[in-house]
């Protein structure tokens, strides 16, 4: 019997070992997200190190894949994989499968070897859920180029610009509406959002959490003094895009270590919605475009951007941008939007 424990070791070490570097790989070249690379690596890593501490050349020895009456047994679904995200499941998948196994035969052998093992087996809980909640509204904006912010207390005129910044070809839009009473802002939102998924749009609101997650919006935006990223998770019902707010390289530290989707840069140029508010100029773009490179997290420019300057923030590394007086204001908000989603993606051709 010894030897058929060493034997369920061996192939179980396996099993989670590569699983956990599908896993790895799918951080490193799907999300492009070099923390929860790190953390794969750790793992695996931390796994080879406790089965380090049992008899490795017993378990070598024990190995007999010629004999192996499971060898060549598949289901006819086992290996079907749709796309990446389909293998990175299913690695997930085998990888806890394998460390619970482990586990129970390193119990036999070695307590201690099991009891690390058991910790893995949480922490890669943990970590599959850290990477699909970054990771699946990670793709859901990286097709964002304009984004567009309603700044407005009157329910009407949000209804209006949504509709009209939707059809004008806005990838995400924002609904900022400070000095409304919770119950109008959820009937708005309730609606906001509504407009936004009939048109392929994301939907994000500004600040409130609580009524991005009770409307159904894609993401909410957080500004410094907001509820952490970290709180607003444990409110979530799927996987919100959540937004924040910098205005300073320590700043985007500290977003970058909450793993937010994205981080807004700005104000770039001075801007009336902003009074009062210093520019952080097109340094700072260029600053957070080198910071940001191998995180997985996006970037917006906003304030002050116009049809004028967008290329100089664009050029200047931001991945979108966000308008807000250049179409809210402008007489023919649609025809804004298709000017400005038109100049980008000349200058992305370009």
């Amino acid at each position: 019997m010894e030897r058929a424990v060493y034997r369920i070791i061996d192939a179980n070490f396996n099993r989670a070992r590569e699983a956990i570097r599908v896993v790895e790989e799918f951080c490193r070249f799907g999300l492009n997200s070099a923390p929860l690379t790190e953390r794969a690596k750790v793992l695996r890593h931390a796994l080879c190190a406790a089965i380090d501490k049992l008899d490795a050349a017993g378990l070598i020895a024990s190995r007999d894949t010629a004999g192996d009456v499971g060898v060549g047994k598949t289901l006819d679904s086992q290996l079907v994989r749709g796309d990446l995200k389909d293998c990175f499941t299913a690695g997930c998948k085998r990888l806890t499968e394998a460390l619970r196994a482990l586990a129970e035969m390193a119990r036999t052998e070695n307590t201690g070897v099991a009891e690390t093992i058991e910790e893995l087996r949480f922490a890669a809980y943990a970590l599959e859920k850290d990477i699909v909640l970054f990771g699946e509204p990670a793709e859901k904006f990286r097709g964002v180029q304009l984004y567009v912010i309603i700044t407005s207390s009157l329910p009407v005129e949000v209804i209006s610009l949504a509709h009209r910044c939707a059809a004008g070809g806005a990838d995400c839009i924002q609904l900022r509406a400070k000095e409304v009473a919770d119950d109008r802002l959820f009937a708005v939102a309730v609606e906001f959002v509504r407009i936004c998924r009939d048109a392929g749009v994301l939907s994000i609101v500004n600040d409130r959490a609580d009524i991005a997650v009770a409307a159904g919006a894609d993401g909410v935006h957080l500004g410094q003094n907001d509820l952490p990223a970290e709180q607003v998770r444990k409110l979530q019902l799927a996987p919100l895009i959540i937004g924040k707010s910098t205005h300073s390289a320590e700043q985007l530290g500290a977003a970058c270590s909450e793993l937010v989707t994205y981080v807004s840069l700005g104000p770039v140029f001075a801007t009336d919605t902003k009074p009062g508010v210093q520019a952080v100029g097109l340094e700072y773009v260029r600053q957070a475009a080198k910071e940001l490179a191998g995180t997985g997290i996006g970037s917006v420019g906003v304030g002050g951007i116009t049809p004028d300057n967008v290329e100089e923030v664009l050029a200047a590394g931001a991945g979108a941008i966000a308008v807000c007086s250049a179409v809210t204001k402008a007489s023919d908000p649609t025809a804004a939007c298709r000017a400005l989603k038109s100049k980008i993606a000349a200058l992305s051709t370009a």
